[in-house]
């Protein structure tokens, strides 16, 4: 993205309060879903006839053990984030500064969907989360939080790391 892009795209949403109030809502709405789904998934997982234990294990470890690296990569490449860079402000308030890639809410949306595809007996929630895993990085790039490229690898790692799910099956 460009400085004048940038500013283009939140110069029209602060413009438009209501559309920019529903956005950041909706981000909001979204990233509380997703996190949500996971407890549901660990407790699916547990209560389930018997106990589906070696799921229940790949459903903690592989988020767990990734979102832990995911982390350190972060803070090792510290990547401004595009308010950083182009000197303004995001659509959505923002002040967090560096560790911009890759994005880590997109990356747990995405880890977490593939474990309730991978590991789950509602693989069908599993697409719901990765279309809302979708939306949600589109959101965190138009709200002026993260660059493209930000969200594209933490939908990536997700995705590659919620494979790993397929060994607890």
């Amino acid at each position: 993205m460009r400085k004048e892009t940038y500013h283009a795209l939140m110069e029209a949403l602060r413009a438009r309060p209501r559309l920019l109030a529903f956005l950041a809502g909706f981000n909001r709405l979204l990233t509380l879903a997703v996190f949500l789904s996971y407890p549901l998934l660990l407790a699916s997982l547990s209560f389930f006839p018997g106990g589906r234990w070696k799921a229940l294990e790949g459903a903690v470890l592989v988020p767990g053990v990734f979102f832990v690296l995911l982390t350190l990569v972060r803070k090792k490449l510290n990547r401004k984030r595009p308010y950083e860079v182009f000197g303004e402000p995001s659509a959505m308030y923002k002040d967090k500064e560096g560790q911009s890639f890759p994005s880590r809410h997109v990356f747990s949306a995405f880890v977490i969907a593939m474990a309730w595809l991978i590991l789950s007996d509602l693989p069908v929630l599993g697409r719901v989360l990765l279309g809302a895993g979708v939306i949600l990085a589109l959101l965190r790039v138009i709200l002026g939080v993260h660059f493209l490229s930000d969200v594209l690898a933490g939908a990536l790692a997700g995705v590659l790391s919620g494979l790993l799910c397929l060994f607890f099956v």
